[in-house]
């Protein structure tokens, strides 16, 4: 028990400063462009006020899969499944909580999947919030 507590700790401290500095990154871009949409007058829908929503669902899109790819290829390096395809499938449905069925998981490292599903859920809460603040903010620019 206590490999996958190790494995499922290093993960969600590894998976926490990957979304921390990708949230801050999406920030401090969007500070830019928020200066540069003042200084010109768009308007936040805008073609190019959309294009930049778009661009943050896209990066935080990105964030998730870096995450969940991440994941998968633990998963690999402890032999809980056989090949990449499976594994990238069980992280992300893993990683959503959408569920699953175990089968053909190693049963020593069902926990570290356990762990995953927390972890995911609450990365998913954080983009969330970030994204209904950026959205907010919008709003409140016009």
């Amino acid at each position: 028990m206590f490999p996958e507590l190790f494995v499922s700790t290093v993960m969600v401290l590894l998976t926490v400063l990957i979304h921390g500095t990708g949230i801050f990154t999406l920030g401090r871009l969007l500070q830019i462009e928020a200066r540069e949409e003042a200084q010109d007058h768009i308007h936040p829908m805008s073609l190019r006020g959309i294009a930049v929503t778009l661009g943050l669902v896209l990066g935080l899109f990105i964030l998730h899969g870096i995450e969940i790819w991440i994941y998968a290829f633990v998963f690999l390096l402890l032999e809980a499944l056989p090949t990449l395809p499976d594994a990238i499938y069980f992280s992300t449905i893993t990683y959503a909580t959408t569920g699953y069925d175990d089968d053909g998981f190693a049963e020593t490292w069902r926990m570290v999947a356990a762990i995953e599903g927390v972890n995911g859920v609450i990365l998913l809460g954080w983009s969330t919030a970030f994204f209904v603040t950026v959205v907010a903010r919008m709003g409140r620019r016009r």
